[in-house]
C-alpha cells in the first residue's frame, strides 16, 4: 500500500471523538481528567500479576486491553486490523501503519467506550485498573534525535556561557539538534542514578572525575515518528506532520558541570546520554486536533525559513497550545506531607520551529526515520521568570537558588529529588485532555 493512501488527508479533522458533549462509561473518564473520551492515547502495559506487556488504551482510571478487545469481537475492518497492530509488547507495528487506520480505531474505540454503548457489556471485562498496572515504553526506540527549538531556552542559556552572544547566528536558520542515546531513555516512574563524569572547576588547571553536582531537568514535548522514509529520500515539510504518530512528555536530564567541560567543539555527549524520561502515553495527532494553532510571527527582522523548511499549512496550524508544567517533590517535603513544588509553567507556544519543520530538517540530507524513533523539542522555557524549563535558566547558573516550601533552596538536584512533568491542552469548545505524568527520582552516584 502506498504511503498517501495510509496517511491521507494530512491533517486531523475535527469529528464525533472530540465532542465535549461526549462522555464515558468508564470511572474517571471526565473533564477533569488526563484521559477523557476525547483523549485516548495509546500504551503498552502488564496487568497487575501477569508478565506479558501487551498494548492498551488509557480511559479514565482504567486501561483496555486491546488484545482481550479484540477476542471479544469489538473490531473490524481497517479498526481491527490497527487493534492488532496496537495489541503486541511494542507499539512500533501500530506506528507504522499511518493515520488513516490509527483514525479508524480512535472513532470506534470512541463508540465503544461512550456513554450507552451498547458494547459495555463485551467491553467491561477488558478493562484494568490502571493504578494496579505497569507501565512500560510504548514503544521500541531505534533513535533518539533532541532539537532545541525553544527560543527563549535558547537564548537564556546561551547568556549563562556565552554572555556577550547568546544566540549564535545559524539559530534562526536551522532547527539545531543532536542525536542523542535510544537505550538510556526510560519510562516515567524508573529511577534515575546521578551520572559521574568529568567537572572541571573555574580557575582549576585540571578537570577531576566525580560525581554530577549540576543535575539539572529540561521540560520538552516528545515526538513520536510513525511511517518512516527511505535512505536518501527526504520528507518534504508539506508531508511531514503524515510521518508523526503521537505526542508525549521528555525530560532530558543534563549533567551541567559535565556539559560545560566537554561539550567543545561537538556539543553534547556523557552530559546528556546517562538518562531521559518519557511519559507512558502516545498523545495522537487526532486527539491534539483541536489544539493547534498558527505557528506565532517571528520577532520582526528574523530570516523567513528556507523555502523546504516554509509551507502555508504548516504555517496556518502546525503548532499547538499546550500548557508545560515542571515539580519537584524533594525528601523533606515528602516527610513534611507537602504537595510537589512548581518550577516552571511555560507553553509549546515558545517552539520557534513546527515538529513538521523538525522532521523535514532531519531528512533534507537523506536521513532515514523508522517507526518508533523518537524526537525531542528541546527545552521549551517561557520568556519571563516562572516559565524556565530548567534549573540552569531559573537559577542563573546555580547564582540565584530556589526557594522551596520546605524551607529548603535547590540551585541543582540533589538525590532523593523527583522531578515531574506534566500537559494540560485547553481551549474554550473543546474537552481539556492530559498526557500523564513523566517522573523520576534520582539516585546517589554508584
Amino acid at each position: 500500500m502506498a504511503l498517501s493512501d495510509t496517511l491521507a488527508p494530512r491533517r486531523a479533522a475535527l469529528d464525533a471523538t472530540h465532542d465535549p458533549a461526549l462522555r464515558s462509561w468508564v470511572p474517571g473518564a471526565d473533564a477533569h481528567a488526563d484521559f477523557p473520551i476525547q483523549n485516548l492515547p495509546f500504551g503498552t502495559f502488564t496487568p497487575a500479576g501477569e508478565e506479558a506487556a501487551r498494548g492498551g488504551v488509557a480511559i479514565g482510571d482504567s486501561i483496555l486491553d486491546l488484545a482481550a478487545a479484540r477476542r471479544a469481537g469489538l473490531f473490524s475492518g481497517a479498526a481491527e486490523r490497527a487493534a492488532e497492530a496496537a495489541s503486541g509488547g511494542n507499539l512500533n507495528p501500530f506506528l507504522a501503519l499511518g493515520a488513516a487506520p490509527r483514525r479508524a480505531l480512535r472513532a470506534r474505540l470512541s463508540e465503544i467506550l461512550a456513554a450507552g454503548s451498547a458494547d459495555r457489556h463485551k467491553a467491561e471485562p477488558c478493562l484494568h485498573p490502571a493504578a494496579d498496572c505497569s507501565l512500560h515504553l510504548p514503544a521500541r526506540i531505534g533513535d533518539y534525535t533532541d532539537f532545541y527549538v525553544g527560543i527563549h531556552h535558547a537564548t537564556h542559556v546561551g547568556r549563562v556561557f556565552r554572555p556577550d552572544n547568546p544566540l549564535l547566528p545559524n539559530y534562526k536558520y536551522v532547527p539545531i539538534g543532536y542525536h542523542g542515546r535510544a537505550s538510556s531513555v526510560r519510562v516515567s516512574g524508573t529511577d534515575l542514578r546521578r551520572p559521574w563524569g568529568q567537572l572541571k572547576a573555574a580557575g582549576a588547571d585540571a578537570p577531576r572525575f566525580a560525581p554530577c553536582e549540576r543535575l539539572d531537568y529540561e521540560l520538552e514535548l516528545g515526538i513520536w515518528i510513525g511511517p518512516g522514509n527511505a535512505l536518501g529520500e527526504p520528507v518534504p515539510v508539506a508531508e511531514a506532520a503524515e510521518h508523526v504518530a503521537g505526542y508525549c512528555l521528555l525530560n532530558d536530564w543534563s549533567a551541567r558541570d559535565i556539559q560545560a567541560w566537554e561539550y567543545q567543539p561537538l556539543g553534547p555527549f556523557l552530559a546528556k546520554n546517562f538518562g531521559s524520561t518519557v511519559s507512558a502515553w502516545v498523545v495522537t495527532p487526532e486527539a491534539l486536533a483541536p489544539f493547534r494553532i498558527p505557528q506565532p510571527a517571528r520577532p520582526e527582522g528574523d530570516p523567513a525559513p528556507l523555502p523546504y523548511l516554509l509551507d502555508a499549512a504548516d504555517q496556518r496550524e502546525g503548532a499547538f497550545d499546550l500548557q508545560l508544567e515542571a515539580l519537584i517533590l524533594t525528601p523533606a517535603m515528602r516527610q513534611q506531607g507537602l504537595a510537589p513544588h512548581r518550577l516552571a509553567l511555560s507553553s509549546t507556544r515558545h517552539m520557534y520551529w513546527t515538529v513538521a519543520q523538525m522532521v523535514a530538517h532531519h531528512t533534507s540530507n537523506g536521513c532515514d526515520l523508522n517507526p518508533g524513533d523518537l524526537l525531542g523539542s528541546g527545552t521549551l522555557s517561557a520568556p519571563e521568570a516562572g516559565g524556565f524549563g530548567s534549573l540552569l535558566e531559573t537559577t542563573r547558573g546555580g547564582q540565584d537558588p530556589v526557594a522551596l516550601p520546605s524551607g529548603e533552596t535547590r540551585r541543582f538536584l540533589e538525590d532523593g529529588d523527583e522531578v515531574i512533568l506534566r500537559a494540560r491542552a485547553t481551549r474554550p469548545g473543546a474537552a481539556p485532555i492530559g498526557f500523564g505524568e513523566c517522573r523520576a527520582r534520582i539516585l546517589p552516584a554508584a
